[in-house]
């Protein structure tokens, strides 16, 4: 479907992005920057092993014929597309590029606007008529949801309970995971769990995603195809031929005064088994980039990162390109990390198949944007849920958080931290 776009700068003043969320965004926002995109102009799909290479070649041949007019030349101005992946090979969740009708981009102070039209012959409009998501704001002028902030709707609260995987399951899990890595079959594997509710009548996401860009201003806010959340780790960002990461592994709760929270912070980053967990994981990052890049620095150390909630041990991680590549291109060969499946990568993944009893679908997927030119960023898709339909007609939001299983793990303090990390989904959407 051949496109055609424009995208120019916007002179708005006091404009901040999530104030002016249309319905059913898409969504890729932190720190009060990023992009927001409304409608489908186009979309690619794919499922399987290839999923992501196969989505990048699409996405090559679609940029390829697109005739862009881009007098703003910024990183997420021009062709743009919010993605989410499956996590698995075997997964029944499909892999999705998405290109907005409208793209609304904030960064360093300037905004600006994507127009993208449909060219195919027949079509008058400029659109893909077809689109389902356009459904919920079409009664609406969509071409104006940026001159003045919008009113979101207020959700109830959704009462959340086990989902296919029990709390006396993944205790059980864990420790046949510690079971196996004590036999040396391997030395990590992540183990997840989930929740479910029932979604309400008019059910509003924009009211959620605003309370966790509130909440969580260092995390990455998305919302592609029902799937949202706040991630606190990138997975790869690729921009005029650097590469950069950030890893996390290990967590432990904030505390409840200064003088006990900096003790949690000091004991996390002396655990052993935190410390392990999160050796394996940058190890594993570095191992995979360093094919595609000159040279990959990594920090000696981890640092820890605050979030409102959590401790992490974090690191980041910077490469330059060696040859021409898309951030597409680069996710598909570090997905999954270490910090997600564990390590070695095809047995931790072997065994998550093993123990788990549901499939992940998106959770723990990349999940982000990439431009025409191959550059955009992609998260780690945490802290997350999905919004899904179920045989009786129902809406269901699926909630996921898993853990690092090494050695040293313990279940109930396994458990105990799915909680912490349910508590991300559970508050925004309370």
């Amino acid at each position: 479907m051949p496109l055609r776009l424009t995208s120019t700068f916007l002179a708005l003043e006091d404009f901040k992005l999530i104030e002016h969320l249309p319905e059913n965004p898409l969504a890729y926002i932190r720190a009060g920057e990023g992009l927001i995109g409304w409608g489908e102009a186009a979309r690619l799909e794919a499922r399987g092993p290839e999923r992501i290479l196969s989505l990048a070649t699409k996405w090559r041949e679609l940029a390829a014929g697109t005739g862009i007019d881009d007098s703003v030349n910024l990183p997420g101005s021009g062709l743009v597309a919010f993605g989410s992946m499956a996590f698995a090979d075997d997964s029944n969740a499909v892999s999705a590029l998405i290109v907005p009708k409208i793209l609304i981009g904030v960064r360093d102070g300037r905004i600006w606007l994507t127009r993208v039209t449909n060219t195919s012959p027949g079509t008058d409009k400029g659109t893909d008529e077809g689109s389902a998501k356009d459904n919920a704001q079409d009664s609406e002028d969509p071409m104006e949801f940026w001159r003045r902030p919008a009113t979101y709707r207020e959700n109830p609260p959704i009462n959340f309970v086990a989902g296919n995987q029990s709390a006396e399951g993944f205790k059980s899990s864990v420790e046949k995971a510690v079971a196996a890595i004590t036999a040396g079959r391997l030395e990590k594997t992540v183990l997840a769990r989930d929740m479910v509710g029932v979604l309400p009548a008019g059910f509003d996401i924009r009211s959620t995603l605003v309370r966790l860009a509130e909440r969580f201003p260092t995390c990455w806010v998305y919302a592609v195809d029902g799937f949202f959340g706040a991630s606190p780790e990138l997975l790869v960002r690729v921009a005029h031929g650097q590469v950069s990461a950030r890893v996390l592994a290990g967590t432990a709760a904030r505390g409840t005064d200064p003088e006990v929270d900096a003790a949690i912070a000091s004991a996390l980053a002396a655990s052993a088994k935190n410390t392990t967990e999160h050796a394996f994981a940058v190890d594993s990052l570095v191992q995979t980039l360093s094919p595609f890049c000159e040279h990959v620095d990594a920090d000696p150390k981890p640092f820890s990162l605050a979030l409102p909630n959590l401790w992490h041990l974090a690191s980041d991680v910077h490469g330059v390109l060696r040859d021409e590549a898309s951030v597409l291109d680069l996710a598909a060969s570090l997905h999954p990390t270490a910090a997600v499946a564990g390590t070695p990568r095809l047995e931790a993944q072997k065994l998550i198949s093993e123990l788990e009893p549901f499939d992940r679908g998106r959770y723990a997927g990349p999940v982000g944007w990439i431009g025409a030119d191959g550059d955009g960023e992609w998260a780690i898709g945490l802290r997350g849920a999905q919004i899904e339909g179920t045989p009786a007609g129902e809406s269901v939001i699926r909630a996921f958080a898993g853990c690092g299983i090494v050695a040293g793990s313990e279940p109930e303090a396994e458990l105990m931290e799915t909680h912490l990390k349910f508590s991300t989904i559970r508050e925004a959407l309370s």
